[in-house]
């Protein structure tokens, strides 16, 4: 895991959030597949080079998002299918990432057909069943 996570102090976003946006994507790509034990926090925490607190706190949000699960005794998973919203949990959810993509489009100076095409190749290079099925 170490090789397909990391997080880099310098950039501005909280370490913690770079783990879980880390997890999501490898869970997403396909790169941690459904069932897949996740390393202990203490293993992770070295791995990465932060604090255990850090790992922690990424895993409770991913918990709670349904991304990973938690066996007692046993360790933490990722969950064994994606989680399911109510189409407006989801909504609110796809709205708030595309609020920060596109505030990251715009600051960075993209016009709306170049972050598209970024935003279709990235969707693409996804599993395609952790994507929806979509293209």
């Amino acid at each position: 895991m170490k090789t397909l996570l990391q997080v880099d102090s310098a950039e501005a976003a909280p370490l913690w959030r770079q783990i879980e946006e880390g997890v999501r994507r490898l869970v997403a790509s396909g790169g941690l597949s459904a069932g897949s034990l996740m390393p202990s926090v203490r293993d992770l925490a070295r791995d990465l080079g932060v604090n255990p607190n850090t790992v922690v706190k990424a895993y409770q949000h991913l918990v709670e998002a349904g991304v990973l699960s938690v066996r007692r005794g046993d360790g933490t998973y990722v969950a064994d299918s994606p989680p399911a919203f109510r189409a407006s949990e989801r909504a609110a959810l796809l709205r708030e990432g595309a609020l920060r993509y596109a505030a990251t489009a715009l600051t960075t100076g993209a016009d709306l057909p170049e972050a598209t095409t970024c935003l279709a190749t990235v969707w693409k290079s996804l599993k395609p069943s952790r994507a929806g099925g979509k293209s």
